[in-house]
Formats: C-alpha cells, sequence, structure tokens
C-alpha cells in the first residue's frame, strides 16, 4: 500500500466486516515528537487473544472467500520500517483498536494520501456505519462525525451526491486549515 490512507480504508473495512456501528479514525502529527500516530477504534465484534496473534499472520484470514489476510501485517510492517510501532487491542464483544506509530521525519515513512477521498469512499459505501475522523496537527484540531451530520439531513441519505460533495470539501479545506501557520 502506498500510502496511510489506503491502510486506513483496508483496517476500517475489516471493522464493518467485524460488524462495527461506529468506527473512530484517530490521526495525531506531534511535531514537537516527530511522531504521527494512527488509532482506529470500532464497536464491533472483537476478537480473543488467538485471534489478535493470528491478525497478524498474512496467511490467517476470516474472510472465507481467500486464506490470506495482509492489511494488518503490512500496515505494522509501514509502522516498523518508520522507526515506529504497532499493536491490536481486542475483547471479544467490545470491539478493536488498532494503533501505529510512525516517525514522522523517517525516510520510510508513507505519505497520509488522500484521506478525504478515503472517509467518502466509506461514506458511500456503508452510509449506516457511523465515522468519527479525528486529526490533530500539534494543538490544532478538526473532526468530521457522521452520526452528527446524519441528525440534519432530514431523511436526505448521506451518501447522496450533494452530502457526500459537501463531506469531501469539509475535510479537504479541515485538513488545509490545519496545515497553515497560525
Amino acid at each position: 500500500m502506498q500510502d496511510l490512507s489506503l491502510h486506513i480504508l483496508d483496517v476500517v473495512e475489516n471493522s464493518i466486516k467485524a460488524k462495527a456501528n461506529r468506527i473512530e479514525i484517530r490521526l495525531r502529527d506531534d511535531a514537537a515528537r516527530d511522531q504521527i500516530t494512527l488509532e482506529i477504534v470500532d464497536d464491533g465484534v472483537g476478537m480473543d487473544a488467538e485471534t489478535v496473534q493470528k491478525a497478524l499472520d498474512p496467511f490467517f484470514s476470516t474472510k472465507e472467500t481467500r486464506s490470506i489476510g495482509l492489511g494488518l501485517p503490512l500496515l505494522a510492517a509501514a509502522a516498523r520500517a518508520a522507526n515506529g510501532d504497532f499493536s491490536i487491542e481486542s475483547r471479544p464483544g467490545k470491539g478493536t483498536q488498532v494503533t501505529a506509530t510512525f516517525q514522522a521525519g523517517h525516510i520510510d515513512m508513507k505519505p497520509l494520501g488522500d484521506i478525504a477521498q478515503t472517509v467518502v469512499t466509506l461514506i458511500m459505501g456503508h452510509p449506516d456505519v457511523d465515522i468519527l475522523y479525528s486529526h490533530h496537527i500539534d494543538q490544532a484540531h478538526y473532526s468530521l462525525d457522521t452520526k452528527e451530520i446524519k441528525t440534519h439531513l432530514n431523511g436526505v441519505s448521506i451518501a447522496s451526491p450533494e452530502i457526500i460533495c459537501f463531506i469531501r470539501d469539509h475535510i479537504k479545506e479541515g485538513l488545509d486549515n490545519l496545515r497553515r501557520p497560525t
């Protein structure tokens, strides 16, 4: 995978397959520590300790259509290649938290990629799932919560073209504002 947004897409799709109704995607860019942290937290079915260990094996998959699951092992490898770390915390019936840290200035640090398009793709493909995307750059913060947006739509689908365009533009503007020096 070429960038973090593709890793996010893969992990969130796994969360959705695990029957998550709410998924939080949290990115934190801490310049003082030269660190980027990615957390994906879901309220899905969760995994027992044995399944968590197997989830990092590229030749293990819970999918019946194939026996290879590369998403989590590739994210773990990307984090470690960028002088970071990776962990999974999960409990049956309680959901899962995937955390990857990266040294931001490391030569092997992957770019963020098109996070706006990734979030929009997830919303369009799974309009019934609530997604909270939050992004911190040092002390600045941006967030988008589809659960909150849905309360203002008066029956209009969050996956409708007009709403999707609004969300994409909102994310791009929010991220642009985060990156502007204050």
